[in-house]
């Protein structure tokens, strides 16, 4: 028998940008709002929020500079990406009872149309976070930034920073099932532990406790063949002096400078760019979101056989999403951070 509809009777509650943060986001600058939920009209369909994704680019969101996307208006809903179960339907694409995942923005319940929403079997996956992991836009990051940018062979030098991150992690293991030699960088003892006892990286570099240059000088003494850059700075002048001829470096992000309430550092060792006839290049998954299907199907054996796998860090309750954000800033965050709501 079909599931029956779940009507909402609690007030709809949603976080909106109250101010542009200096530094770090802080609490205040959200605003919990609640308002009586709208009703449905035709064609639309209520979703119960269950997961956010807590991503670096959020940052950047919340500031007016030019990005692939507008920023969000003060006042407006916080933007992210989320799933969500539906429990209300006048869509018969999108019965009650089906998790979708989608931009959903930062609230416990929306009413959308279905258009931007994908359909998925939460009870195949392991966690229903992992439709925002390695089925979700991290992993898509993860695996075309690698692929498409990085162009990786086999047996090549691949150095991945914030390797114990949510995009770092999938890319960690998606070089060491192409057969590449990884070397992560993490920080601190246990994800460095992590990175190379569970993801398993030839070697790992502890940044905050070892010296960058002469770490990368020593586990990789012929140079690096790609760069998966989620840092920027230091660490990213540290690999500039190590690359190999015809080197690429792919620039996912530059978590270090998101914070910065000065210029934005760039790189100082860029010039070794021509030497090595390298090449460093940025993308957005945006851009590859319509071969999404693609890389699933590429990245579900790797599943199925161990080779790819999924840590989740979860914050509970809507109000601790500001906190859920800083724990990326601040290196708290271990794997894919999440709130639940």
């Amino acid at each position: 028998m079909p599931r029956p509809e779940i009507v909402m009777s609690t007030p709809h509650r949603a976080l909106h940008l109250a101010s542009r943060p200096e530094g770090l986001p802080k609490d205040s600058d959200f605003e919990l709002r609640e308002s009586a939920p709208a009703a449905l009209a035709d064609g639309q369909i209520r979703i119960a929020v269950k997961f956010l994704s807590i991503d670096p680019a959020m940052r950047v969101w919340m500031t007016e500079a030019k990005s692939y996307w507008p920023p969000v208006g003060l006042g407006e809903i916080m933007r992210s990406a989320g799933i969500g179960e539906v429990v209300e339907s006048k869509n018969e694409k999108f019965p009650v009872g089906v998790w979708v995942s989608g931009m959903t923005g930062v609230q416990d319940q929306l009413v959308s149309d279905g258009k931007g929403m994908q359909r998925f079997d939460a009870q195949r996956l392991p966690h229903p976070g992992w439709a925002l992991s390695v089925f979700g836009a991290t992993g898509l990051t993860a695996y075309f930034g690698l692929i498409e940018i990085g162009t990786p062979k086999a047996g090549e030098v691949l150095v991945v920073s914030a390797a114990a991150g949510a995009v770092g992690s999938n890319v960690v293991q998606i070089g060491k099932a192409l057969g590449m030699r990884v070397i992560g960088i993490a920080g601190g003892a246990d994800k460095c532990a992590f990175v190379k006892d569970t993801l398993g990286a030839d070697e790992v570099i502890d940044y905050k406790n070892e010296k960058i240059s002469d770490a990368i000088k020593q586990h990789c003494p012929d140079g690096i063949d790609v760069y998966f850059d989620n840092v920027g700075g230091e660490i990213l002048d540290a690999v500039l002096k190590r690359l190999k001829l015809r080197a690429r470096i792919v620039l996912c992000g530059g978590i270090s400078q998101y914070n910065a309430t000065g210029e934005t550092r760039g790189p100082a060792n860029y010039l070794s760019l021509i030497s090595a006839r390298g090449k460093m290049e940025g993308f957005v998954v945006i851009d590859y979101l319509h071969r999404a299907e693609e890389a699933i199907t590429a990245m579900a054996p790797w599943v199925q056989a161990g080779k790819l796998t999924s840590k989740l860090d979860i914050v509970e309750g809507l109000p601790n999403f500001a906190e859920a954000l800083r724990r990326l800033y601040t290196g708290k965050n271990f794997g894919k951070q999440l709130v639940q709501i």
